[in-house]
């Protein structure tokens, strides 16, 4: 057996206190930008920080053009991520979010760069299965306002003409427009070998367009290791407390275990 200098395993356990937060990069559901988010810090804990990624054509971002395709979508995340990562990083998505999610995934691994430590995927059918919203994507308007209607997802309060009309409407039917498109986009044979990222698949025990056993049919979309969990709610947990704390465990897992790796392999 190889014994280690003791000057050496405290510079090793030195740098492993030393490694900087897990970068949580979230992405919303359709319609929203990201305050979503804006309370996930404290349900993360420590050394995990979250990274809400908005999306053109909402909030501080309104008078660019929305993406409504594959393209227009990569070529304004690629470039965050193209760029070799100092320290593992997790992709979270929700609803339309996730389609962004495995999107940029794919893309990062058929150009050969590093891709996320880890896939996590909410509230979002996988592509070969029904998704009654981006399904709707460009049917009449008063049919999608009746299945928002019937799946909670319309506001109460509001009417026709008023601000959630005006601002969040047309921003919402682009957005579903996205979906569909990278929906369809999925189904191409991929460019490589097959994805193999590892997913945290995620429900809402009480979501109506996403229910836990057809969540789990993403386990399909990578040969890496999926888990699913389950989390009280309905489409919209991402604003209750047990999501983000259940990331901010599997982000410390992720950060723990990679040092581990290595000094096992270093030791050897």
């Amino acid at each position: 057996m190889n014994v280690r200098p003791t000057g050496e395993l405290t510079q090793e356990v030195r740098h492993m206190c030393e490694e900087p937060p897990v970068r949580l990069h979230c992405f919303a559901h359709a319609g929203a930008g990201v305050s979503a988010f804006y309370n996930w810090p404290a349900d993360l804990g420590p050394d995990v920080e979250a990274l809400p990624r908005l999306l053109p054509g909402r909030d501080a971002r309104r008078r660019e053009p929305r993406a409504t395709g594959r393209e227009a979508l990569l070529a304004d995340l690629m470039e965050s991520f193209a760029r070799a990562p100092d320290a593992p990083y997790v992709l979270y998505g929700h609803s339309l979010g996730a389609m962004v999610a495995y999107t940029v995934t794919r893309a990062l691994h058929e150009a050969g760069l590093p891709g996320p430590a880890l896939l996590a995927l909410g509230a979002c059918p996988p592509p070969d299965a029904p998704s009654l919203l981006s399904d709707a994507a460009w049917g009449p308007e008063d049919e999608l306002l009746e299945l928002l209607r019937e799946t909670g997802t319309l506001p109460q309060g509001a009417r026709p003409g008023g601000l959630w009309y005006r601002a969040v409407l047309p921003v919402l039917r682009d957005d579903l427009s996205l979906a569909h498109e990278l929906r369809i986009n999925a189904h191409e044979p991929v460019v490589g070998p097959p994805l193999s990222v590892p997913m945290l698949i995620l429900s809402g025990a009480q979501d109506p367009l996403a229910p836990p056993d057809v969540m789990a049919g993403w386990q399909a979309w990578s040969t890496g290791p999926a888990v699913t969990r389950t989390v009280p709610g309905d489409h919209f947990f991402v604003r209750g407390h047990e999501l983000p704390r259940l990331l901010g465990r599997a982000c410390r897992v992720l950060r723990r275990t990679r040092p581990a790796r290595a000094m096992a392999a270093a030791g050897s």
